[in-house]
């Protein structure tokens, strides 16, 4: 099976190459201001032969921001999870979570669509499609039974998993996170491929800590909240690398997913929301205030 894992920075999701007599595909491709950086690790991969096709693990910014630049050079075959299919057909941002995240993506098309349960060939070796709800409800897992190889997108990290967004529009998400990490656990992967973060075969470790973080998030639903409010604060950053202090509290009421869900849950003013996320985010050591400014810390 020939196959490289592209490890990217947290405002890109990871990319994985395929390489076989079957073609060549990418899985996932990054976050729309790194795409560049993605189409030039997959021109210096494969030189002059073409990328075939591109699959989307979830249509969230940071794993398909990279489809458009690589259809423009590649003109590769696209396949995206069944139930995003009316949203890129229409270009829905509503719908596909960019503007309710106050993300960017270049519009991209698609092929063909994958549905739980189908079986795709990827690297000469087949690779089941299994539906990952939680993190996104039309999130998808690829389980390669033979390897036991996971790719697991953002339903499962060494240390954690994606935000749970659904919760926060008023659907459930925690129930299906739950049962993710149970399938997980059924399918005894030996090596898990995340969204984000390196590759990992303490898979046992990783489903004890997800579950814990699961727990702690919903007992109280505002946690869930909380962790969205700085999560997304610290994409701004990673994107921008700085903004100014004065500047958060608009961006947070352009953002939908904070100015409504977050601001209800969390009985806070914007102005309240802006100051407790960059409090929060100085205290992790995730940012520093300078001059006015908030500046990203890695």
């Amino acid at each position: 099976m020939g196959m490289t894992v592209f490890e990217r920075g947290w405002l890109s999701s990871n990319n994985i190459l395929f390489d076989g007599a079957s073609g060549t595909a990418l899985v996932d491709s990054g976050y729309l201001t790194h795409a560049p950086q993605t189409l030039a690790l997959v021109r210096h991969a494969l030189g002059d032969r073409q990328l075939d096709r591109l699959i989307n693990t979830h249509l969230h910014s940071d794993h398909c921001g990279g489809n458009a630049i690589l259809q423009a050079h590649y003109g590769c075959h696209t396949a995206i999870p069944v139930a995003e299919a009316d949203k890129v057909r229409y270009w829905d941002e509503d719908a596909l979570s960019f503007r309710a995240t106050g993300q960017q993506c270049d519009r991209f098309t698609f092929d063909a669509v994958l549905r739980p349960g189908d079986v795709i060939t990827l690297g000469d070796a087949p690779w089941q499609v299994l539906a990952a709800p939680g993190h996104d409800n039309h999130a998808l897992l690829l389980f390669h039974p033979t390897d036991a190889t996971l790719i697991a997108g953002d339903a499962l990290w060494e240390n954690g998993f994606g935000v749970i967004f659904p919760e926060l529009a008023g659907e459930s998400g925690f129930d299906e996170q739950a049962a993710t990490l149970d399938l997980i656990a059924q399918l005894a992967p030996r090596r898990v491929i995340p969204g984000h973060g390196a590759v990992f075969t303490d898979v046992s470790g990783a489903l004890a800590r997800a579950r814990s973080r699961l727990a702690y998030l919903s007992a109280d639903p505002k946690r869930n909240a909380e962790n969205a409010v700085k999560v997304m604060l610290k994409f701004l950053l990673l994107a921008r690398q700085r903004i100014p202090v004065a500047d958060i509290p608009a961006l947070f009421t352009a953002i939908t997913v904070i100015h409504g869900a977050c601001v209800q849950l969390l009985g806070m003013p914007v102005e309240t929301l802006a100051a407790w996320a960059t409090a929060a985010l100085e205290r992790a050591g995730a940012a520093r205030r300078a001059d006015g400014w908030l500046v990203n810390a890695d």
